[in-house]
């Protein structure tokens, strides 16, 4: 417990040197118990001491340490079918580089594989870091997730990768922990720590990822919260459509929910093309949105239509969950206010209390963020002298 305070405190710190009279002060503790812990960690190769002398003052010269930040390094990986992020980050979570590589279409599980590798063994060269370095790397994906197992038990839009010994070929090849997470659960994470909720007293969010497919991350009283069945937050299969006793039809070779057949990308860019709107393709909706911002009536229509969709689906999860803030992020989300002000017009018709709705600021890498995020929290246990699983 003290070499956790001490730590703690020298971390705060940031980069500058920390006396260890002001570390006692932070930490409560003894400057015994301090010079003990910060022995330990200095052992661990943690910590460094410098010391500073006073010709004025007689005495020993004071004794100032720093946490070594660069003793390790962590790695965040975002997976999609359309792209792969890797982020590197120091122990004190510093991203030094966050390299994109693309993913063909069609890309099948084995490839994505060989994609993941290259692309994390071109991160850490950006970031200066030899691959051995690494402590621990932490895998993002779309589906269904066995986090204990480290398995994805279900990713439709990644033929091929559900049941593939991912996290077991990743660390046989790096010799570090592994874990692997739904990518929607690792934004949420990033987004209470790095986004706009990180400057608020956020205990309950909701993240919405809205693209192509849609989910969403939760956090419940500061955790993230998955489900019995880590199935928690898939909103993309609420069913707005259907009459209430009407059996449900086949599912989609594709996989798609009934919601995201409603108002994901690709049902936003028929809408749009149906009416005559500046529909864009379905991988780039943007001139859509562009045209309502200008008053283009057509796509001003499809935007309200989309939004009061939109808002009647995020009404059902929001009515359950009572949260602090909404965050929306996803390819959809970079619409703006032109999007989510009558998103948050409709929400208010459905909603019995009000909830604040704002995208997201980290853009594309939340995800990866995400899972620097989950990196660090395991590496912390390694810098704790816990020893891990």
């Amino acid at each position: 417990m003290n070499v956790a305070a001490v730590l703690a405190a020298l971390r705060e710190a940031d980069s500058a040197a920390t006396s260890v009279s002001g570390l006692a002060a932070a930490t409560g503790l003894s400057r015994p118990a301090v010079t003990r812990a910060l022995a330990d960690l200095r052992d661990r190769g943690l910590v460094e001491f410098t010391s500073t002398s006073n010709s004025l003052q007689p005495g020993r010269p004071a004794q100032y340490a720093r946490f070594r930040a660069e003793a390790g390094y962590v790695a965040g990986v975002d997976i999609g079918p359309h792209k792969v992020l890797v982020a590197i980050a120091d122990l004190a979570g510093r991203v030094l580089t966050v390299h994109r590589a693309a993913v063909d279409a069609g890309t099948d599980g084995l490839q994505m594989f060989d994609t993941v590798r290259a692309a994390l063994t071109t991160a850490v060269v950006e970031a200066g870091v030899p691959l051995s370095h690494l402590w621990v790397v932490t895998v993002g994906t779309p589906g269904i997730v066995d986090r204990d197992r480290g398995e994805v038990l279900l990713a439709p839009s990644i033929p091929g990768w559900a049941g593939l010994p991912a996290v077991t070929r990743l660390r046989d090849w790096l010799h570090c922990p592994v874990s692997i997470d739904n990518d929607v659960n690792l934004a949420v994470l990033a987004e209470r720590r790095r986004g706009d909720a990180a400057d608020a007293e956020t205990e309950s969010l909701v993240f919405v990822q809205w693209g192509r497919r849609i989910g969403c991350g939760i956090i419940i009283n500061g955790k993230p919260y998955r489900g019995h069945s880590a199935a928690a937050g898939e909103l993309g299969f609420i069913d707005l459509a259907s009459a209430p006793d009407a059996p449900p039809g086949p599912r989609p070779s594709d996989g798609t929910g009934p919601f995201e057949r409603l108002v994901g990308a690709a049902a936003i860019h028929r809408l749009a093309l149906e009416v005559g709107a500046p529909a864009g393709d379905e991988d780039d909706i943007a001139p859509l949105f562009e045209a309502a911002a200008a008053g283009d009536q057509a796509a001003t229509d499809v935007v309200e239509r989309v939004a009061a969709r939109f808002a009647r689906g995020l009404a059902a999860m929001l009515l359950v969950l009572d949260p602090d803030r909404v965050v929306i992020g996803g390819g959809v989300s970079r619409a703006g206010d032109v999007l989510l002000e009558p998103v948050r017009r409709h929400l208010h018709l459905h909603a019995l209390v009000p909830v604040t709705v704002h995208a997201s600021t980290l853009g594309e890498q939340a995800v990866a963020l995400g899972a620097v995020r989950h990196s660090l929290d395991v590496a912390e246990e390694r810098m704790q002298g816990t020893p891990q699983v």
